[in-house]
Protein backbone atom coordinates (compact mmCIF):
# COMPACT_ATOMS: atom_id res chain seq x y z
CA UNK A 1 0.00 0.00 0.00
CA UNK A 2 1.42 3.33 -0.41
CA UNK A 3 0.81 7.05 0.59
CA UNK A 4 1.21 9.76 -1.45
CA UNK A 5 0.78 13.67 -0.86
CA UNK A 6 0.02 15.49 -4.34
CA UNK A 7 0.73 19.31 -4.20
CA UNK A 8 -0.12 21.79 -6.52
CA UNK A 9 -0.77 25.79 -7.20
CA UNK A 10 -2.91 28.07 -9.52
CA UNK A 11 -4.51 31.22 -9.62
CA UNK A 12 -8.21 32.14 -8.07
CA UNK A 13 -10.35 34.61 -10.23
CA UNK A 14 -8.69 37.49 -8.77
CA UNK A 15 -5.07 36.80 -9.65
CA UNK A 16 -4.90 35.36 -6.26
CA UNK A 17 -2.75 32.28 -5.72
CA UNK A 18 -4.17 28.81 -4.54
CA UNK A 19 -2.72 25.51 -3.36
CA UNK A 20 -4.36 22.71 -3.85
CA UNK A 21 -3.80 19.04 -1.91
CA UNK A 22 -4.94 16.12 -2.64
CA UNK A 23 -3.75 12.51 -0.70
CA UNK A 24 -4.06 9.81 -2.35
CA UNK A 25 -3.34 6.05 -1.46
CA UNK A 26 -2.91 2.76 -3.71
CA UNK A 27 -3.96 -0.25 -2.39
CA UNK A 28 -3.25 -3.31 -4.14
CA UNK A 29 -4.21 -6.94 -4.44
CA UNK A 30 -3.09 -9.29 -1.39
CA UNK A 31 -1.12 -12.44 -2.41
CA UNK A 32 -4.18 -14.03 -0.46
CA UNK A 33 -6.34 -12.71 -3.38
CA UNK A 34 -7.57 -15.54 -6.01
CA UNK A 35 -7.78 -13.06 -8.94
CA UNK A 36 -6.53 -9.35 -9.92
CA UNK A 37 -8.61 -6.98 -11.97
CA UNK A 38 -7.37 -5.47 -14.60
CA UNK A 39 -9.89 -2.48 -14.11
CA UNK A 40 -8.51 0.12 -11.08
CA UNK A 41 -11.28 1.64 -9.06
CA UNK A 42 -11.14 4.95 -7.69
CA UNK A 43 -12.56 6.61 -4.52
CA UNK A 44 -12.34 10.00 -4.48
CA UNK A 45 -13.92 12.15 -1.66
CA UNK A 46 -13.77 15.64 -0.06
CA UNK A 47 -14.73 15.44 3.39
CA UNK A 48 -13.55 18.73 4.45
CA UNK A 49 -16.13 20.47 1.88
CA UNK A 50 -19.26 18.97 3.17
CA UNK A 51 -18.51 16.89 6.36
CA UNK A 52 -21.85 15.68 7.19
CA UNK A 53 -22.16 14.03 3.42
CA UNK A 54 -18.42 12.52 3.83
CA UNK A 55 -18.47 8.74 3.59
CA UNK A 56 -15.32 6.70 4.28
CA UNK A 57 -14.10 4.76 1.98
CA UNK A 58 -11.41 2.53 3.63
CA UNK A 59 -13.59 0.02 4.45
CA UNK A 60 -14.92 -0.28 0.88
CA UNK A 61 -11.42 0.21 -0.64
CA UNK A 62 -9.82 -2.86 2.13
CA UNK A 63 -13.19 -5.24 1.21
CA UNK A 64 -12.48 -4.73 -2.76
CA UNK A 65 -8.73 -5.35 -2.77
CA UNK A 66 -9.07 -8.90 -0.85
CA UNK A 67 -11.43 -9.59 -3.73
CA UNK A 68 -8.44 -8.81 -6.73
CA UNK A 69 -9.09 -4.97 -7.64
CA UNK A 70 -6.68 -2.29 -7.21
CA UNK A 71 -8.16 0.34 -5.39
CA UNK A 72 -7.08 3.88 -5.35
CA UNK A 73 -8.23 6.13 -2.47
CA UNK A 74 -7.94 10.59 -3.44
CA UNK A 75 -8.83 12.64 -0.93
CA UNK A 76 -8.79 16.18 -2.25
CA UNK A 77 -8.62 19.19 0.56
CA UNK A 78 -9.91 22.87 0.59
CA UNK A 79 -7.82 25.27 -1.33
CA UNK A 80 -5.15 26.99 0.47
CA UNK A 81 -4.50 30.39 -0.04
CA UNK A 82 -5.97 34.26 -0.03
CA UNK A 83 -8.90 33.87 -2.43
CA UNK A 84 -11.25 31.35 -4.17
CA UNK A 85 -11.86 30.60 -7.97
CA UNK A 86 -14.56 30.27 -9.85
CA UNK A 87 -16.77 27.01 -9.51
CA UNK A 88 -15.71 26.01 -13.08
CA UNK A 89 -12.14 26.68 -12.66
CA UNK A 90 -12.43 24.73 -8.87
CA UNK A 91 -13.38 21.64 -10.65
CA UNK A 92 -11.38 21.60 -13.61
CA UNK A 93 -8.42 22.02 -11.45
CA UNK A 94 -9.95 19.01 -9.27
CA UNK A 95 -10.53 16.73 -12.34
CA UNK A 96 -7.25 17.77 -13.58
CA UNK A 97 -5.64 16.52 -10.33
CA UNK A 98 -7.66 13.32 -10.29
CA UNK A 99 -6.11 12.71 -13.48
CA UNK A 100 -2.50 13.09 -12.36
CA UNK A 101 -3.58 10.99 -9.48
CA UNK A 102 -4.32 7.97 -12.16
CA UNK A 103 -1.31 8.66 -13.84
CA UNK A 104 0.82 8.29 -11.14
CA UNK A 105 -0.55 5.39 -9.97
CA UNK A 106 0.42 3.56 -12.83
CA UNK A 107 -3.29 2.45 -13.66
CA UNK A 108 -3.30 1.00 -17.26
CA UNK A 109 -6.72 1.08 -17.95
CA UNK A 110 -9.81 3.64 -17.83
CA UNK A 111 -10.95 2.96 -13.75
CA UNK A 112 -14.72 2.80 -12.21
CA UNK A 113 -14.82 5.76 -10.06
CA UNK A 114 -16.47 5.76 -7.03
CA UNK A 115 -17.03 9.10 -5.30
CA UNK A 116 -19.04 10.01 -1.86
CA UNK A 117 -20.63 13.60 -1.29
CA UNK A 118 -19.28 16.74 -2.81
CA UNK A 119 -16.99 14.83 -4.86
CA UNK A 120 -19.15 13.87 -7.31
CA UNK A 121 -19.32 16.57 -8.84
CA UNK A 122 -15.51 16.59 -9.28
CA UNK A 123 -15.79 12.68 -10.27
CA UNK A 124 -18.55 13.82 -12.69
CA UNK A 125 -16.49 17.09 -14.28
CA UNK A 126 -13.67 14.22 -14.84
CA UNK A 127 -15.52 11.98 -16.77
CA UNK A 128 -17.31 14.68 -18.71
CA UNK A 129 -13.75 14.59 -20.85
CA UNK A 130 -12.14 11.30 -19.65
CA UNK A 131 -12.64 7.90 -20.31
CA UNK A 132 -14.18 5.53 -17.08
CA UNK A 133 -15.75 2.34 -17.35
CA UNK A 134 -18.51 3.08 -14.82
CA UNK A 135 -19.17 5.51 -12.15
CA UNK A 136 -20.92 4.98 -8.30
CA UNK A 137 -22.02 7.74 -7.04
CA UNK A 138 -22.37 7.83 -3.10
CA UNK A 139 -25.14 10.58 -0.91
CA UNK A 140 -24.09 12.91 -4.06
CA UNK A 141 -26.41 16.74 -3.42
CA UNK A 142 -29.30 16.27 -5.74
CA UNK A 143 -28.01 19.54 -7.84
CA UNK A 144 -24.95 21.98 -8.10
CA UNK A 145 -27.33 24.60 -7.18
CA UNK A 146 -28.03 23.56 -3.83
CA UNK A 147 -24.29 23.60 -2.95
CA UNK A 148 -24.51 27.33 -3.81
CA UNK A 149 -23.61 29.82 -1.78
CA UNK A 150 -22.68 27.66 1.27
CA UNK A 151 -20.23 25.65 -0.28
CA UNK A 152 -19.83 26.20 -4.01
CA UNK A 153 -17.92 30.01 -4.39
CA UNK A 154 -19.82 30.60 -7.54
CA UNK A 155 -23.21 29.04 -9.40
CA UNK A 156 -22.09 25.56 -11.15
CA UNK A 157 -23.99 24.67 -14.16
CA UNK A 158 -26.05 21.69 -14.43
CA UNK A 159 -24.29 18.56 -15.68
CA UNK A 160 -25.99 17.30 -18.60
CA UNK A 161 -23.76 14.50 -19.66
CA UNK A 162 -25.13 11.62 -21.37
CA UNK A 163 -23.24 8.37 -19.73
CA UNK A 164 -21.78 6.22 -21.94
CA UNK A 165 -21.18 3.48 -19.47
CA UNK A 166 -22.76 1.93 -16.01
CA UNK A 167 -24.18 4.54 -13.70
CA UNK A 168 -24.91 4.12 -10.30
CA UNK A 169 -26.55 5.75 -7.12
CA UNK A 170 -26.35 4.45 -3.89
CA UNK A 171 -27.69 6.53 -0.78
CA UNK A 172 -29.78 5.98 2.72
CA UNK A 173 -33.57 5.68 2.48
CA UNK A 174 -34.32 9.66 3.22
CA UNK A 175 -31.84 10.66 1.23
CA UNK A 176 -32.84 8.65 -1.80
CA UNK A 177 -36.49 9.87 -1.22
CA UNK A 178 -34.94 13.56 -2.16
CA UNK A 179 -32.42 12.51 -4.68
CA UNK A 180 -35.57 10.44 -6.33
CA UNK A 181 -37.50 13.91 -6.10
CA UNK A 182 -34.50 16.34 -7.16
CA UNK A 183 -31.80 14.54 -8.85
CA UNK A 184 -31.94 14.53 -12.73
CA UNK A 185 -30.54 10.38 -11.71
CA UNK A 186 -33.88 10.12 -10.97
CA UNK A 187 -35.08 10.49 -14.23
CA UNK A 188 -32.59 8.19 -16.11
CA UNK A 189 -33.56 4.22 -16.68
CA UNK A 190 -30.10 3.84 -17.11
CA UNK A 191 -29.05 4.98 -13.56
CA UNK A 192 -29.08 2.17 -11.05
CA UNK A 193 -31.03 3.83 -7.93
CA UNK A 194 -29.62 1.54 -4.47
CA UNK A 195 -30.87 2.19 -1.06
CA UNK A 196 -28.69 1.02 1.84
CA UNK A 197 -29.20 1.91 5.56
CA UNK A 198 -25.49 1.89 6.42
CA UNK A 199 -22.86 3.33 3.52
CA UNK A 200 -20.00 1.90 5.37
CA UNK A 201 -21.55 -1.23 6.56
CA UNK A 202 -21.44 -5.03 4.51
CA UNK A 203 -24.94 -4.25 3.26
CA UNK A 204 -23.44 -1.78 1.31
CA UNK A 205 -20.36 -3.72 0.64
CA UNK A 206 -22.16 -6.38 -0.66
CA UNK A 207 -24.32 -4.11 -2.80
CA UNK A 208 -21.21 -2.72 -4.41
CA UNK A 209 -19.51 -5.94 -5.35
CA UNK A 210 -23.16 -7.32 -6.79
CA UNK A 211 -22.73 -4.08 -9.09
CA UNK A 212 -19.53 -4.86 -9.97
CA UNK A 213 -20.35 -8.14 -10.86
CA UNK A 214 -22.95 -7.67 -13.16
CA UNK A 215 -20.68 -5.26 -15.26
CA UNK A 216 -18.69 -8.05 -15.53
CA UNK A 217 -16.03 -5.92 -13.92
Amino acid sequence: MRHLLRQSSSLGAHGTSLRFRSFFTVKRPPPSATREVPTPLVFCSAGQWVPRAHTRFSPHSSFLAERGFTCIETNFTRPLGSGMSTSEELMEHCSNALRTDLWMSGAPFPPVIFASGFASLIAQTYISSNPAQGLFLISPPPSNASLYPDILPTPLTEFTYEPQFPLAVMAQPEDMATLRAQSRFSQSVWVDLIEAEDLEGKQALEKIEQWLDELGI
